[in-house]
């Protein structure tokens, strides 16, 4: 058993601040007060302890209280993307199988119809009976649940215990290394893995979390230049533009300013000499979903020698490339450690996250002699566009149900701002106009998935058996 991250937290630093969001500042023990009060608040409203529940806000100081009221109770909280589609909520919503969605006021209209939805109004507003709050956590308790897509287009449901994040957050510490001042800039969504592992990082780490609702180049630009911030993850189109503002503005970053942490794919070179020439350290980093966060960083000072690389394993953490130990060969990325997913949920419950103990990404990639990893290609047909994971076979789904189309192949183009956007070739039943389809995608899907073009073709290159090959789509652009 292991302590309860807030009321432990909260017991060594009470007065270090915590959170800070638009000028308020709220310290470890107000956050144990409020997040505790909401505890009782939604037990009083039906919330059961280890229940499964969905949540779904914007990044605010609210949603955080949420959660935390949510971990006290020993909920499994399902974190849904507000960036997506109705239907794509639905289907997780109802593969989950929760109870509640504890909603955002201001999110309610993003939702399904027909669902039990606990508004945050409703929970702050209410009554709440105290009760037993746990001291203790088990580290096989199931925290968070995230959907990530597969390969087949069908999203699965990844379960984050409590060891799992303990795990990563002590990795990446014993890595970038940790200040009392520290302060975290968490300017990703709360519901992505980059999101809530910085607030596992602050219970754990007793560090300050510097909130923006959504990114905002110009005030992280501020933040960095001045040493308000000394910690922040990111995208590539999110480190282009802080890069133009300090550039534009004559700015540094402040020596105060610790790292950058990059991920969601390799990094172009420009930017890391750019980076370089006003001292702001860039860390890239791999890590998935199923691995709550960074498996492998590269350190700033190797970031040039070993351009293109994510770096090493971090400490508790292995990884090794699939039929061979040579290195240069490529092959499938396998993990192993204690921050590796125990399993799914839903329909994906039945099948192992892990094959004699390792992870099986579905990346490819190779260590080179010194033992960094390269990562050639994530997931064969995977499209990263501005640090999202964009599944073509999702897409293909939702083109191939339009009364239109009969067949339907999804490639990514290269994007100078969002590195890649989604393209789509189909092969009409009926005719139909382009506005129509991309109409048509917008209503099924979240937004950075809609095809960014649609090309009408005879036919699509398949192989032998029938298989569409992605491959060859790209050969058409």
């Amino acid at each position: 058993m292991y302590p309860n991250w807030i009321l432990q937290r909260a017991y060594l630093t009470p007065n270090r601040s915590a959170l800070t969001f638009e000028g308020e500042t709220w310290n470890f023990e107000q956050i144990k007060e409020i997040s505790v009060q909401r505890a009782y608040q939604l037990s009083s409203l039906g919330i059961e302890e280890n229940s499964r529940i969905a949540i779904i806000g914007r990044s605010r100081p609210n949603l955080i209280f949420i959660m935390y009221a949510c971990m006290h109770l020993k909920c499994e909280m399902v974190l849904l993307n507000r960036k997506l589609a109705k239907d794509e909520l639905a289907y997780q919503i109802q593969d989950a199988e929760v109870k509640y969605i504890i909603c955002d006021d201001e999110d309610q209209h993003l939702l399904p119809e027909n669902i039990n939805i606990l508004l945050f109004s409703t929970v702050e507003m209410s009554y709440g009976n105290p009760i037993a709050i746990d001291l203790e956590w088990s580290l096989n308790q199931t925290t968070s649940i995230m959907y990530t897509s597969g390969t087949t287009g069908f999203p699965k449901g990844v379960r984050q215990t409590v060891g799992n994040h303990q795990a990563s957050a002590l990795a990446s510490i014993l890595n970038i290394g940790l200040g009392e001042d520290d302060v975290w800039l968490c300017a990703v969504p709360l519901f992505h893995i980059s999101g809530f592992s910085i607030l596992i990082r602050s219970l754990l780490y007793g560090n300050e979390v510097k909130l923006y609702e959504k990114f905002d180049a110009m005030g992280a630009v501020e933040d960095i230049s001045s040493g308000r911030v000394t910690h922040m993850s990111l995208v590539a189109v999110m480190l282009e533009r802080i890069l133009n503002g300090l550039e534009e503005n004559g700015l540094m970053a402040s020596p105060k300013f610790k790292i950058i942490l990059a991920g969601g794919g390799p990094f172009p070179k420009d930017y890391l000499v750019r980076a370089k020439k006003i001292n702001l350290p860039i860390a890239q980093t791999y890590g998935m979903t199923e691995t709550s966060s960074q498996t492998a960083t590269l350190s700033n000072e190797d970031a040039i020698r070993k351009l293109g690389s994510a770096g090493k394993p971090l400490f508790f953490n292995q990884i090794k490339i699939a039929d061979t130990d040579k290195p240069y060969v490529e092959g499938e990325i396998l993990i192993r450690g204690p921050h590796v997913t125990p399993g799914y949920i839903g329909q994906f419950a039945k099948k192992s996250s892990t094959i004699d103990g390792w992870l099986h990404t579905g990346d490819i990639g190779y260590l080179d002699d010194e033992g960094y990893l390269f990562v050639v290609d994530r997931r064969s047909d995977l499209i990263i566009s501005g640090g999202e994971n964009v599944y073509p076979a999702e897409i293909e789904n939702v083109l191939m149900a339009h009364h239109c189309i009969r067949e339907a192949g999804v490639c990514g183009m290269e994007d100078e701002t969002w590195g890649q956007v989604p393209v789509a070739f189909v092969v009409l039943k009926k005719e139909t106009t382009k506005e129509e389809i991309l109409d048509y995608c917008l209503d099924h899907l979240a937004k950075y998935k809609v095809p960014k073009e649609i090309h009408f073709v005879e036919q699509l290159p398949r192989n032998g058996s029938n298989k569409l090959m992605r491959r060859k789509l790209k050969e058409l652009l």
